[in-house]
Parts: structure tokens; sequence; C-alpha cells
């Protein structure tokens, strides 16, 4: 595990973005945001989602709510997950990503570019959650639950998404230059669980599968389609578990 007390953890988080992850751009940690960052429960009112869907969604030639909605979120969660397993992983903490305690710096078409967090985060003291629930509760499902309401998409798909996202960002830092042996193995195991740790039904649970194929390859299979395809000129993606259209 990579540790570097003598630094601000701002700087701690931006020197992991190397590797795999050397073209993302790392969040800000700030207890003051700067004044273009959106307070991110602006998403959870539908007159202030839908404002930034259909500015996200110009870049396609027809708009198509439920596919709009779902590749913005791919951006969210790229930009929620990558400093958070990340942040685990390698510095032992987990950021505060309560909805109520994040912004969001957004690109001029959209999509979100990168978070910025108020606190450093927490230090992790035990093995009692392989996943903080209240990244689940307090983050993604709310938002969530935003996503479905404004484009009528079921809520799986975004889960699904946020799944993908989580078990790629796990894959990568497998190949991160801190990497440790085992250092991801708790987060593995959280995809495989069912339920949580309250019994509930685990929404990021086995969000891939990777299926051998007859050349003796392996295919990297999405659990559900992310319904890009509603969006004429995205088609299917190359993990889609849809048959692609002849």
């Amino acid at each position: 595990m990579h540790k570097d007390t003598q630094r601000p953890a701002a700087e701690q988080l931006a020197a992991l973005y190397r590797g795999p992850f050397e073209a993302a751009e790392p969040p800000m940690i700030a207890e003051r945001p700067p004044p273009e960052a959106l307070p991110a429960t602006d998403f959870l009112v539908p007159d202030r989602l839908e404002e930034v869907l259909i500015r996200f969604g110009e870049r396609y030639a027809v708009f198509e709510p439920r596919g709009v909605a779902s590749q913005w979120s791919k951006w969210y969660f790229l930009a929620l997950l990558v400093p958070e397993l990340l942040t685990r992983a390698l510095l032992g903490r987990f950021l505060p990503v309560a909805l109520d305690r994040l912004h969001l710096l957004l690109a001029p078409d959209g999509r979100v570019e990168r978070l910025c967090f108020q606190q450093e985060g927490t230090a992790l003291h035990t093995e009692d959650e392989s996943l903080p629930l209240n990244l689940l509760d307090d983050n993604l499902a709310p938002l969530i639950e935003a996503l479905a309401g404004f484009s009528g998409a079921s809520p799986r798909v975004f889960w699904s998404n946020a799944g993908n996202v989580f078990e790629q960002c796990l894959g990568q830092l497998a190949h991160h230059p801190d990497a440790l042996p085992g250092m991801t193995d708790d987060l593995q195991y959280f995809l495989t669980q069912r339920r949580l740790a309250d019994g509930r039904r685990n929404p990021l649970y086995r969000p891939v599968r990777y299926q051998k194929q007859s050349d003796g390859s392996t295919r990297r299979v999405r659990r559900l389609c992310c319904i890009r395809y509603l969006v004429p000129e995205l088609g299917y993606c190359g993990n889609c578990p849809l048959k692609r259209a002849k």
C-alpha cells in the first residue's frame, strides 16, 4: 500500500494517476469548491438533470433519453469510482462520496470531467466492509433513481454501468506501478456476493463475465446491455451481451 503522509491528500491521490490511469483527470480536494463546480445534489432535481442531459445529448442526431442518460452516467461513474478505488486500494482510505458533500465539474458538453471532494476521506480501520455502504446508499442509489426517473430506463441499466466501471477499474489496478499482490482481493470478493452485509441484494453483483471463444480467446461480456444502441450512431458496444444487428 502506497502512503506518503508528508504530502496533502490531493497530491497523494493525483500522484496515483499513473500507468493505466494516466489519461484520467484526478479529482480536486478542496473545502471550498471552485465557483464553477455544481453541487452533486443538483442532479437529483429533475429540471437541472434534464438541462445537463439535453446539453450532453446534443452530440447525437436524435435525443433518445434512455441511451443518452446511460452514456452520461458512464462518465460520472468513471469520475467517481477511479479515485475511490485508487484511494482505497493504494492509500488505505475511502473518500467522502455522499452527494451532499460532493461537487461536479462539467465539460462544456455536459459530461462529468472531474469531481471535487470537500474532505480527504477517512482511514480504513477494519475489514468489516469490503465496500462502504455509503457509496451505494448516499451516492449511487439516489443518482441512479434520478437518472431512471428522468430517462425511463431501468435502474438496472445504471447499476450495470457502475458495476462495469468498477470491475474494469479493478482489472486496471492490477497493472498499476504500485500494485501489490492481493491488493484488491476484498473488492473483487465484493462483486461476487449476491447480498450485502446487511442482507440486501447487491446491485453490483457480477457485472461482467468472461466467455471462452472457439478460437481460445476470452471475451469480456457485460451482464446487462447498456442500451447505447438506442442512440442510432452508437450501436452496440464491444462487451454487449445482446446479439449484434446483422
